[in-house]
């Protein structure tokens, strides 16, 4: 059975994404650093695939469809909720100055960390925590990404970290999911509902481990 690579992937995503620089970050992110050794021949296809914990390594259309809707600039510090394998995280490092990523489980965000490292990529740091919470530390930011669907509603502790034209991508589960697009004004937030998706739940600090 043959099997994808970045060449072949590239070209399914290419129609599809219009941004260039997203385009070179997905090429330039070695995915299969980021799966089990057992998934690595099929790393480059268009799907997701599971990392443990029944959490998985997003669809890379998914994942260049958000950093597209997040407009990165090579100066943006980034926040990242829902870290997982580590991989969107790595993307959006290609892509700015700093990201910052939180996992709830402490065993992913330690494969994360190693996984990063393999790839080359030093500009992330890794946070243990309650993602819905965001990370105030580092607050404001200029994007801030969710990979995991909040339920209903975008959760309010991370618009209020969005800095002054910060842009926040985030699916929102209700009745069905869908990618919800937050600009921060100077009279508020702007929220603009997109496309349906399928993300695992945003797991939050009293739910269980």
């Amino acid at each position: 059975m043959q099997h994808s690579g970045p060449g072949q992937l590239l070209a399914i995503l290419r129609p599809l994404v219009r941004d260039d620089r997203v385009l070179d970050a997905i090429a330039a992110v070695p995915r299969d650093r980021f799966v089990p050794e057992e998934d690595r021949p099929r790393a480059w296809e268009n799907e997701p695939l599971p990392i443990g914990r029944g959490q998985t390594i997003s669809q890379p259309l998914v994942v260049a469809r958000m950093a597209e809707l997040l407009d990165l600039r090579p100066e943006d510090g980034v926040l990242d909720i829902g870290t997982g394998s580590g991989y969107h995280a790595a993307v959006l490092a290609r892509l700015s100055r700093h990201v910052w990523t939180v996992e709830r489980h402490t065993d992913l965000s330690e494969q994360a960390a190693a996984n990063l490292a393999a790839a080359g990529i030093d500009n992330v740091t890794l946070v243990v925590g309650d993602g819905s919470r965001g990370h105030p530390p580092e607050a404001p930011y200029d994007a801030i990404n969710v990979a995991a669907a909040a339920w209903r509603t975008v959760p309010p502790a991370l618009e209020d970290q969005l800095a002054l034209g910060g842009r926040l991508v985030v699916p929102v589960a209700h009745r069905r999911q869908r990618l919800v697009l937050v600009r921060r004004q100077p009279d508020g937030v702007l929220r603009h509902r997109l496309e349906p998706v399928r993300f695992v739940p945003l797991v939050q600090r009293d739910d269980p481990d």
